[in-house]
């Protein structure tokens, strides 16, 4: 479609930000970062992104979705020129293909505490799959592999906390502030008092951060309920999200008496430990509900 046809229609920001799901302040980034927004101004003086505009959109869209860094993302979707050509050509293929690491791979590496292959496989999801679907599609599958030899052998802790090792290493420095949050306000996280497992929180915000520009703040494992009441009156976080994986960790009431900021502090749990939970805490059931979820409150 030749250019000028491409400018018979425009969009507002909304427009865009509903079509593919994304926050407005993520589009205002984008746009002052690396030059990507609309690029029409009507004779009111309101920018209006074109379809070409929106194309460039779509593809960084998919780019920074697949794991690609912002900068190079926005790079390759800037050299859309027409509406209908891709970006995909000009990103070139490496000169020597990264292995392929499979799931079933990955598991035998950890059980052989082949730590460098693991932390290897580990780097090359994240890069390629992104966050979610390396939690999803290989981090919980090995947990449940070892859990599995576990159970049938009764051994295997040491694999478990090799495999652990690995993963946090890999997630932990994804959790950096980004230069434009999406929110003035931080996501906090942080498990419940008791409760030791803290893997599930990186994994969520090295998504939020990676994928979706938001500020994170992690506490990590065992934070006593106290100091959890003393970092949101210092924060003020937009989100409070606390993980309880073992029963008798995830209890009810100390929920109930956080304090009530203002603005309010929306408070979500996820993990199989929680029960009775108060009203308005809302509880998140996978690693994809959790990132929507909190998405929704910081837009």
């Amino acid at each position: 479609m030749p250019d000028w046809e491409a400018k018979s229609l425009s969009y507002g920001i909304g427009a865009v930000a509903r079509r593919f799901g994304l926050p407005a302040p993520t589009l205002r980034t984008w746009d002052q970062r690396y030059g990507l927004g609309p690029s029409l101004r009507t004779a009111g003086g309101h920018r209006r992104y074109t379809e070409l505009d929106v194309q460039r959109i779509q593809e960084m869209h998919r780019l920074v979705r697949a794991g690609a860094p912002a900068s190079e993302a926005a790079e390759a979707a800037l050299k859309i020129r027409r509406v209908g050509t891709e970006s995909r050509p000009v990103l070139e293929p490496p000169v020597r293909p990264e292995p392929v690491y499979s799931t079933s791979h990955v598991a035998r590496a950890a059980l052989m505490l082949d730590s460098w292959f693991v932390a290897a496989a580990l780097e090359t999801w994240l890069r390629d799959q992104g966050v979610a679907n390396t939690w999803n599609h290989l981090v919980i599958p090995v947990f449940a592999a070892i859990s599995r030899r576990q159970d049938d052998t009764g051994a295997g802790i040491d694999i478990e906390h090799l495999f652990s090792e690995r993963v946090l290493a890999a997630l932990a420095p994804l959790v950096e502030r980004p230069i434009a949050p999406i929110h003035p306000r931080p996501v906090l996280l942080a498990c419940a008092e008791e409760e030791q497992h803290s893997l599930p929180l990186f994994a969520l915000a090295a998504a939020l951060t990676v994928q979706h520009g938001a500020e994170c703040r992690v506490m990590g494992a065992r934070m006593p309920y106290d100091a959890l009441v003393d970092a949101m009156r210092r924060l003020s976080p937009a989100v409070v999200f606390l993980w309880s994986q073992q029963p008798g960790t995830g209890a009810a009431e100390p929920l109930a008496a956080l304090p009530r900021l203002r603005p309010a502090s929306t408070v979500m749990v996820g993990g199989p430990g929680w029960s009775d939970l108060p009203a308005g805490v809302v509880h998140l059931r996978s690693l994809d509900d959790a990132i929507t979820s909190i998405c929704a409150v910081l837009r």
